[in-house]
């Protein structure tokens, strides 16, 4: 019947909001974005003179990230990319911080791990690719300890960290989504945590914002099967002309409510929860009678509490053109050696 969501997510939504225009709000808080640019600028500055250590790996890295705050669906293009390095028979392993985990140190995510323990997205890519993901505070850490359980590893993929820039990187990828760069102004007057546009070796957008920022082709659609803890599978399709009760704790909620009702489905209820929610006082549907529909990356933290709910997952459509440049990059970097 309708959407709802909680004090935080609401919060989280009237800034994006204000972030999209240059409106009273976003003016008002303009003098702090220079501030801001001008911390940002010297800090590249310090690493490009060598005052602050950037820690160089003895294979190719290559960092997904974006520019604007709020995230901007940089998960599913690892998973695409780890798929795509392993169709080319490259040992690839992935290094994040973990954000949210409970857990401190440096560690290597397991298949059977608690989201909370490791962080909702590194568990995510573990399970799904199958590949060595380490989370820690420090990526140069966290890369460190990937080569040295796992010294077969050929390819790097650090899952965010655009901005820090302690991990020597050799190639950076730059995702956009829907939202573009907002109203163009860095935090706090806009979304944006550096300037752009900025030097990037790739760059993915979708075809909304493709008049404004140069780069690949990206569309994201959601797959045909929805899956239960238990493995069981059912066609997307069968869920219509029910009502049906979804949630979501990711960066655009709204977004994955839309993409459903795309596809025909009815939802009773669409629940926003902030990013990366945790679900230990899980909201619930007013009424269980309702089919409950997730996303994957909430589904990792939601099973445990609801092994019924539906993980509806997400699917890139990414341009043929983008894969051509990258593996022109990447076979350079590869045949130069350490």
């Amino acid at each position: 019947m309708g959407e709802r969501g909680g004090s935080m997510s609401a919060m989280g939504q009237t800034l994006q909001q204000a972030w999209l225009r240059r409106g009273m709000a976003a003016r008002l808080l303009w003098p702090l974005a220079q501030l801001f640019g001008l911390l940002a600028a010297l800090r590249r500055r310090l690493y490009r003179a060598g005052l602050f250590a950037s820690t160089r790996m003895p294979v190719p890295v290559m960092v997904v990230g974006n520019v604007v705050a709020g995230g901007a669906g940089k998960t599913p293009v690892v998973l695409a990319l780890l798929d795509h390095l392993r169709q080319r028979g490259l040992r690839a392993g992935v290094v994040s911080r973990g954000y949210g985990r409970a857990s401190s140190g440096c560690r290597e995510v397991q298949p059977e791990d608690e989201a909370h323990a490791v962080g909702d997205e590194p568990l995510l890519i573990r399970r799904k690719a199958g590949v060595p993901v380490v989370v820690a505070a420090s990526r140069v850490q966290a890369a460190q300890a990937l080569l040295a359980a796992h010294p077969a590893t050929q390819v790097i993929v650090c899952d965010d960290g655009l901005q820090h820039l302690a991990l020597a990187r050799d190639i950076e990828i730059c995702v956009f989504d829907e939202r573009g760069t907002g109203n163009g102004w860095l935090l706090p007057a806009g979304p944006l945590r550096e300037t752009w546009p900025r030097p990037a070796d790739l760059v993915l957008r979708p075809q909304a914002v493709a008049a404004a920022i140069a780069g690949f082709g990206l569309r994201r659609t959601l797959a045909d099967h929805a899956q239960r803890a238990d493995g069981t599978r059912i066609a997307l399709a069968s869920l219509r002309g029910q009502p049906c009760t979804a949630l979501a704790g990711i960066a655009s909620p709204l977004a994955f409510f839309a993409m459903l009702r795309e596809q025909g489905l009815q939802l009773h209820e669409a629940l926003s929860l902030p990013d990366h929610y945790d679900f230990e006082s899980t909201p619930g549907p007013k009424d269980g009678a309702y089919s409950l529909i997730c996303t994957e990356k909430d589904a990792v933290k939601l099973w445990r509490l609801r092994p019924d709910a539906w993980a509806v997952p997400l699917v890139l459509e990414i341009a043929p053109d983008f894969w051509q440049q990258l593996d022109v990059l990447l076979d350079a970097k590869l045949s130069s050696g350490p």
